[in-house]
Order: structure tokens, then C-alpha cells, then sequence
């Protein structure tokens, strides 16, 4: 009879990293969604003082993620490394407007992890306005330094 622990680490015949890995990793997109973290972001006084929850969602992309084949974290990008540096950097000091805290946390990321692209999403499920508002939300995309040398390279070629 088989041993289970040595089969856990097997790829069934027929299936994608059955044959080792592959020459061209894939690409990826790595997610962090509903990340709440209590922040002193804001325009008014209270909001700077008091604080307030955050929900914030990350996305990370790969052009080429050799786990795929390898099913090893050390070719990927920890997610649970990404939850703390978003939170630290989240938390590290205060920002008035939710665009400049997606910037930060966006520009950090892309040099962190050297993503090609970086998606930060920064959501007040309590915002302090006089109107009935679920959410109030700033999206930020940043590309990456591979990206950013392809486009650069690609436009100088003209």
C-alpha cells in the first residue's frame, strides 16, 4: 500500500507539473480582498484623532510565477506577508486623502515584491458624511519596474 504522506507531494500522470516544471512559468494574479486595518487617514480632525476602520484589497500580478510548477511559496509571493506590509504600512502614519494611502501602499508593494502591476483598493465603510453612504472607495494601479522598462524601451524605439 501506498505511503499517504508521499503521494500528498505527487502530480497525478496526465496533468500540468506531472512532467516537472514547466519552461514558462504562468502568470498570476495574487489577492487580498476585505483587509480591515484601524487607520488615522482623513480630511478632518476627528477622522485624523479618533481613527477609523479601513477595508483595503490588493491585488498583485505576475507575468511568470514559477510555483505553478514547483508548488513552492518560495516562487510566489506570501500573501500573508502582503496582509502585514499592507497593514504596517497602512498604519505607519497619516494620510489626508485616501489616493495618497494608495499610492504609498501601491509604490511599496511594486518594490517589495517586484509585481509587474499593483492594484490598491482603500474603502470607508463609515465615512463622515451627512448623507447614507455604504462605502466610499479610492482604486490605484501602479506597474512595476519590468513594466515600467518595457513601456519606456518600447517608446524610445519610435
Amino acid at each position: 500500500m501506498d505511503d499517504p504522506e508521499q503521494l500528498e507531494d505527487q502530480e497525478p500522470a496526465g496533468l500540468p507539473g506531472a512532467d516537472g516544471p514547466r519552461e514558462d512559468p504562468r502568470p498570476v494574479r495574487i489577492e487580498v480582498v476585505g483587509l480591515s486595518v484601524y487607520t488615522h487617514h482623513g480630511v478632518g480632525d476627528a477622522e485624523r484623532e479618533v481613527g477609523q476602520r479601513l477595508v483595503l484589497d490588493v491585488s498583485l500580478a505576475l507575468d511568470g510565477c514559477d510555483a505553478t510548477a514547483s508548488d513552492r511559496l518560495e516562487d510566489t509571493i506570501d500573501y500573508g506577508d502582503v496582509c502585514r506590509e499592507v497593514a504596517s504600512v497602512a498604519q505607519a502614519r497619516s494620510h489626508r486623502t485616501l489616493e495618497r494611502l494608495c499610492a504609498t501602499i501601491a509604490d511599496h508593494l511594486v518594490d517589495r515584491y517586484a509585481a509587474d502591476s499593483v492594484t490598491v483598493r482603500a474603502a470607508k465603510p463609515e465615512p463622515p458624511i451627512a448623507l447614507a453612504v455604504e462605502e466610499v472607495a479610492v482604486e490605484l494601479s501602479r506597474v512595476g519596474a519590468s513594466e515600467t522598462a518595457a513601456v519606456t524601451a518600447g517608446r524610445t524605439a519610435d
